[in-house]
């Protein structure tokens, strides 16, 4: 019984490192500020068919 005692013990303590853990590192990444999201300017919005045939004919060519 005395064994079971400790095992509980430490694995009890080990959770409570783990969550206190958790929230420190929680604490840390909400300190930095506000989310922001990726601009829109930077990511192409359309992708044209012609641009799709050269990449692929490029890749043949390469291969």
């Amino acid at each position: 019984m005395e064994r079971s005692k400790l095992i509980a013990y430490i694995t009890g303590a080990i959770s409570i490192i783990l969550a206190l853990a958790y929230l420190l590192i929680v604490s840390i990444l909400d300190f930095r500020g506000e989310m922001l999201p990726a601009p829109v300017s930077q990511i192409p919005s359309v992708v044209s068919l012609e641009n799709v045939l050269n990449l692929i004919r490029n890749l043949s060519v390469n291969i």
